[in-house]
């Protein structure tokens, strides 16, 4: 496990799993490209009594053809081609019976979903496998993993049937924070300034797979335009193999993703209807809940109207960046992202993608702010302006069991951000307004989070606490 970064957590599951003297069901999901195979595969150092790993493509005549060769190889012996997978699972049962039972028979069920092929029976097999003899195998760990979250979900973690509540251990595999970045990054040579690697972090998030196709000898614009907009460049169709191998209708998830790409702050579940022309009805319900489970788009409350003021945010940044950038402009000029370089409409990005940084960040902003173990709350507020009122908004709300809340302003930017006169002006009336607008009785503090810090002039005092780009690498 020498190449491992990060992943502590998730290799203190594992071992605690491997000690324990009963079956394990081990169920590792998350986002595509998130590293999960590898995690397993370094783990276990690719020693598995058998491994097996279902293919997208193929019908599951295949699919058994495929299962029943890689079993004759690790047993070393003949079987029969089996008619269904009930006859599969119970030749593995033969070859797990047979082969060595002085330590722990590891099996590896890679890419799960995709044997769960229409009319195939996998799941029911599954069940019965592992109900009717799996299960009660002390030294079996099994491990099922597959990148199509909501399957995942829906079909083992909420399982109704004969797999509820068999799980032991449920592996949640997140991108890489700032901090696991860097260390990633610099373990294949690549020693970026923490401004560069939160750039990197917008376009990429903290996806390993990606993080892995960028080259030590180019810099950060040179590393985005070979990759993206190229002429058949390495990532010039992911967006196509994200969508389409996570979602069986995925034309109706990536109009979600497109709508909730046009604003910002996210849409209500009746302007998703309204964007999309999509049905208000379970279906929508359904693909919210997906993308929401496969870390597609958060929900964000509103103060004060933790369900009724609901938004649904795109919180992908890779999704981001193809609809803001790489969707119209791929193939046209292949040094687009350098010659964008100081472009406002390439500044006004990443101010907007910053704010979901620090929302993928709140555990190091609060124990920046010295309140790791306080409880707290995140919302956004928002407040329409008319002929009389300008209107006015506020990027992250910490609200406080000691009854203190946090205002944050979030900014990106090259140097230490100034605030002038007008911004003063601004903030103050801002404050003012939510307090107005909301009620508020609790201790109000206005926070900045920035790239560089606040430049301290005759404005600045009136910001109680800050936090930078340096503390979201902790």
């Amino acid at each position: 496990m020498k190449d491992l970064i990060g992943r502590e957590n998730e290799i203190k599951r594992l071992d605690h799993a491997m000690e324990e003297n009963e079956a394990q069901l081990i169920v590792v999901y998350g986002r595509r490209r998130v590293g999960k195979t590898y995690l397993i595969n370094e783990y276990y150092d690719n020693r598995f009594t058998f491994k097996f790993t279902g293919s997208e493509n193929q019908n599951n005549k295949e699919q058994l053809k495929n299962f029943i060769l890689e079993l004759t190889a690790a047993a070393h012996r003949e079987y029969d081609q089996p008619k269904d997978w009930t006859e599969a699972f119970f030749a593995l049962r033969s070859y797990l019976e047979s082969a060595d039972n002085s330590g722990k028979q590891v099996v590896f069920f890679d890419e799960l979903p995709w044997m769960d092929k229409p009319g195939s029976g996998f799941l029911s097999a599954f069940e019965w496998f592992w109900n009717s003899w799996g299960a009660a195998r002390k030294n079996l760990v099994f491990i099922v993993c597959g990148s199509a979250t909501s399957w995942m979900v829906d079909k083992l973690d909420e399982n109704k049937g004969g797999l509820f509540n068999r799980q032991t251990c449920r592996l949640f595999i997140e991108p890489f924070d700032l901090g696991h970045t860097e260390a990633y990054l610099q373990s294949r040579g690549i020693n970026w300034s923490r401004y560069d690697i939160v750039q990197t972090y917008m376009i990429m998030g903290g996806i390993p797979f990606y993080l892995r196709l960028l080259d030590s000898s180019l810099t950060l614009n040179d590393n985005i335009d070979k990759l993206f907009f190229g002429k058949r460049a390495e990532m010039w169709n992911e967006f196509e193999h994200l969508y389409h191998t996570l979602f069986s209708n995925s034309d109706q998830y990536i109009k979600i993703a497109e709508a909730l790409s046009q604003k910002k702050s996210g849409l209500s579940r009746e302007e998703i209807v309204a964007k999309t022309g999509l049905k208000s009805n379970g279906v929508l319900t359904k693909m919210l809940s997906d993308l929401e489970k496969s870390g597609f788009i958060r929900v964000n409350n509103e103060y004060g109207h933790k369900k009724r003021g609901a938004r649904y945010q795109l919180s992908d940044y890779y999704s981001l960046f193809y609809f803001r950038f790489i969707r119209d402009n791929y193939g046209k000029d292949s040094h687009f992202w350098a010659n964008m370089n100081d472009n406002p409409a390439r500044r006004a990005w990443a101010g907007l993608t910053f704010e979901q940084v620090c929302r993928d960040h709140i555990d190091q902003i609060k124990h920046a702010l010295g309140i790791s173990g306080v409880l707290t709350e995140l919302s956004t507020w928002s407040k329409r302006g008319d002929d009389d009122e300008k209107g006015a908004q506020i990027d992250l709300i910490i609200e406080r069991r000691d009854r203190v809340i946090n205002l944050c302003e979030i900014k990106f930017s090259t140097g230490e951000y100034e605030i002038d006169k007008d911004y003063d002006l601004a903030l103050k009336n801002k404050v003012e307004a939510f307090r107005t607008d909301s009620k508020c009785k609790m201790t109000i503090i206005m926070t900045m989070i920035t790239s560089y810090g606040v430049k301290k002039n005759k404005y600045s005092n009136y910001i109680g606490r800050e936090v930078t780009m340096e503390d979201l690498f902790d």
